[in-house]
């Protein structure tokens, strides 16, 4: 089974061309596979069983393995399986039937409208300082993805209008509504930018070096803004997505319109936000509410 393993990594990687990171999680995933059926005496693919593949699941379940890691896996075993049975190695794919527990649901963290406007309250009086203001009310006002902020042009926006158009996951384009601070911000970048860039470069956010600004370096300098202005939590662009999300179907209830704007495919991811803002509601029930106080509340 491990030659057959070293086969297909090299059928990854040589001739899928999958990036290295996606060849090591299949390796990773694979001699784990291996380990554990070598333990069950089963050394060769073809003599592996949905029972065994139930086996390992339940094994590295009670390791402690996430559902999520789990799905990743058994997906591993998978596409593993429908190889050899291509190269009529195995007759069947036994992971077909079987599915990963189900993990709980992890609600995503949110920042307040006050902490956003804390984050953004610094002087913008130097180039840096100017487009990092410029990135953080982006984020906050048309929930961007980190890679769709980094790989913005100036022919995606459209300031005067209020739009951004920015190209997703799958490749699929999408408008999204662009802020009026968001506006000015940028407006205040672009000014700026000439110090330190060449008109024709076609990217909105640049280095201090002149050169289009890396995913890393975005992530830095939230963080540096939100210790610089005392948040007690960690800040990364995700977060302000999630903040623009929630605040939008908190103010809106428009679940659709806010799929739209994120740029989900499916609904149901963007479902999860009703969680959030049902969590809110709840939050204020419990404390205005005569009947939902405790004994002893004021």
């Amino acid at each position: 089974m491990a030659d057959d393993v070293r086969r297909f990594i090299d059928h990854l990687a040589n001739e899928r061309g999958l990036s290295p990171r996606t060849v090591t999680a299949y390796q990773r995933d694979l001699d784990s596979f291996v380990t554990v059926m070598a333990e069950q005496q089963v050394e060769v693919a073809g003599a592996v069983t949905e029972h065994h593949v139930r086996a390992l699941v339940a094994r590295r379940h009670r390791q402690g393995l996430g559902g999520r890691s789990i799905q990743r896996l058994l997906s591993s075993v998978r596409t593993f399986y429908r190889y050899l049975m291509r190269e009529g190695r195995a007759s069947l794919n036994p992971a077909t039937g079987v599915r990963a527990p189900k993990s709980p649901r992890k609600l995503p963290e949110t920042l307040d409208p006050e902490a956003i406007d804390a984050l953004l309250a610094f002087k913008a009086d130097t180039p840096i300082a100017i487009r990092d203001k410029a990135i953080m009310e982006l984020f906050y006002s048309s929930g961007l993805r980190l890679s769709e902020l980094a790989g913005l042009t100036w022919d995606r926006l459209d300031l005067s209008s209020g739009l951004v158009t920015v190209t997703g996951k799958g490749n699929r384009q999408r408008m999204v509504p662009l802020g009026t601070k968001a506006a000015d911000a940028l407006t205040h970048w672009r000014k700026a930018r000439a110090a330190i860039a060449p008109f024709e470069e076609p990217h909105v956010f640049v280095s201090q070096h002149g050169k289009p600004i890396s995913v890393r370096n975005i992530q830095d300098r939230i963080r540096y803004w939100a210790r610089h202005q005392g948040l007690p939590r960690h800040v990364h662009p995700h977060l302000l997505r999630h903040s623009f999300a929630s605040h939008v179907l908190e103010s809106s209830g428009d679940l659709r319109a806010v799929q739209e704007m994120l740029g989900h495919a499916d609904i149901s991811t963007t479902q999860i936000y009703t969680h959030l803002d049902f969590q809110h509601l709840a939050e204020v029930y419990d404390k205005a509410h005569p009947r939902a106080r405790k004994k002893g509340d004021a």
